[in-house]
């Protein structure tokens, strides 16, 4: 019921039921509503509604409406808890720049304590005009919380290939693509006529390395694979004395350090007094004896580097003791204390096992090796010696270790040899993963230090061969384990 109809600016609302009251109600008028026109309306423009309890007494309904400066923002803040607001709709007119979020409530439905009449409302034009459709209590009045729907909104990164078609990811500029291949400087050829052409040309014309040297680095390429993970222990086994094993543990224990960055070192497990500290040119004077002995007090390489000695190449050696009394005394048990520190500094653990496959030391130098290498002498009965060494490892529990050792054919005699090397080779082929052929060198018949760079080119590439196929087991061990 309005009781002043002479202004249209303000009415009045009589409210029916046992007791009335007065309100006023500002409404806006068409200079203030300009800004609201463009703004969207959700639910087609439903009008703000409060609901009143109808035993409201009229000073109350009065202060409840008339609350001075009262915003539709304020009223939202007061009626909307903060933490309710994750829980509203999300509204996009489909333009990013325009995206904002809207509440927009559920019906509230108000019941009164005393009385079944039904509650008048009052209806709000400048909240229909923003958008919103919402429902402000009387302080008195209680009212159910209102629940919101979740938007459902899943935030999802995209993966490689997931992107469009004409948009491309940060991978795709490589040095292949970006780089001018002729402004490119390539290294300086190896080889005769490649460099003499390079020289000539003033170094415009680069034919790239000849066909050595190209071998050559793919071979440095094969022995310095990095090998991830724990150290790897090799030993080499032979069940006849001078074959040349401690010359091929010399020999693989070079190449390996010559190519890699870590680090390689060989350890003179002998029981009868090793010479492998004997092949190399610089000594230490110190022995296993005496690293078994400091082990506790090794905190760092540099204390482990006073007790071993090192080749021109980087390759360390643990020497054994020179006294055979003493020398039998090193056991299983000192070998394994050995075995640990080593296994802490070094990257490759080669193992110079002497004579025999039955001696103090050999149960845990099979038990930790990770690769066999196998030596055999190019005559009848050293190279059948050789194949029943694999013989009693195949039938003591190291089967799988049998078919991925290698064999090393090794000429300690000058000469062409007596056995035919191709019948040889093929038998071995039948048993292990690899055989490899060190021919004869005067350097190393001498007895002396064996200076890797003055080999002969035949041996050291043999040598080098034998370290790459090593590399290759080891990188199979470490993919099977």
């Amino acid at each position: 019921m309005l009781s002043d109809t002479g202004s249209l600016d303000t009415s009045g609302i009589g409210i029916l039921g046992g007791a009335t009251a007065q309100v006023s109600v500002e409404l806006p008028s068409e200079e203030e509503d300009d800004d609201l026109v463009e703004d969207e309306v959700i639910d087609g423009g439903a009008p703000f509604v409060v609901e009143i309890p109808a035993d409201t007494a009229e000073a109350e309904l009065v202060e409840s409406v008339e609350t001075e400066d009262w915003t539709v923002e304020d009223d939202i803040e007061d009626w909307q808890p903060l933490e309710d607001i994750a829980d509203a709709d999300v509204v996009n007119d489909g333009s990013a720049a325009e995206f904002s979020p809207v509440a927009e409530p559920a019906p509230v439905a108000a019941e009164a304590a005393a009385s079944d009449r039904s509650a008048p409302t009052i209806e709000d034009p400048q909240v229909a005009a923003v958008g919103g459709a919402a429902s402000r209590p009387a302080a008195a009045a209680p009212v159910e919380r209102a629940t919101y729907p979740r938007a459902d909104v899943n935030l999802t990164s995209k993966r490689l290939g997931e992107f469009e078609a004409d948009r491309e990811t940060a991978d795709l500029l490589t040095a292949d693509r970006l780089l001018d291949p002729h402004q490119v400087v390539r290294s300086e050829p190896e080889g005769y006529w490649q460099h003499l052409l390079y020289s000539i040309s003033g170094r415009r014309i680069n034919l790239g390395d000849g066909k050595r040297a190209r071998a050559r680095k793919e071979l440095d390429r094969r022995i310095a694979f990095p090998l991830h993970g724990g150290a790897r222990f090799v030993p080499v086994l032979s069940r006849k004395g001078g074959v040349g094993k401690t010359t091929v543990t010399t020999l693989l224990g070079m190449a390996l350090a010559d190519a890699r960055d870590d680090r390689v070192i060989a350890v003179d497990a002998n029981p009868d007094r090793g010479t492998l500290a004997e092949r190399i040119a610089r000594a230490s004077g110190k022995t296993v004896r005496d690293l078994v002995r400091a082990r506790g007090d090794v905190v760092g390489f540099n204390d482990l580097s006073d007790i071993v000695a090192r080749d021109e190449t980087r390759l360390d050696v643990v020497a054994s003791d020179s006294d055979p009394r003493v020398s039998e005394a090193f056991s299983d048990a000192d070998y394994r204390d050995v075995a640990t520190l080593a296994a802490h500094y070094y990257s490759i653990v080669l193992t110079d096992t002497g004579t025999g496959i039955v001696h103090s030391v050999m149960g845990a130098t099979l038990e930790l090796a990770d690769q066999l290498v196998i030596v055999s002498g190019l005559s009848v009965d050293e190279a059948r010696l050789a194949s029943e060494t694999l013989t009693w490892l195949e039938t003591n529990g190291y089967a799988d270790k049998v078919r991925g050792a290698v064999v090393v054919l090794n000429n300690s005699r000058p000469g062409t040899p007596l056995v035919q090397l191709e019948e040889l080779e093929a038998h071995f082929r039948t048993r292990v993963r690899a055989v490899v052929r060190m021919p004869y060198d005067s350097h190393i018949a001498a007895g002396s230090a064996i200076v890797f760079r003055d080999l002969q080119p035949a041996t050291r590439d043999a040598a080098r061969d034998l370290a790459a196929t090593v590399v290759e087991g080891l990188r199979t061990f470490a993919s099977a384990a």
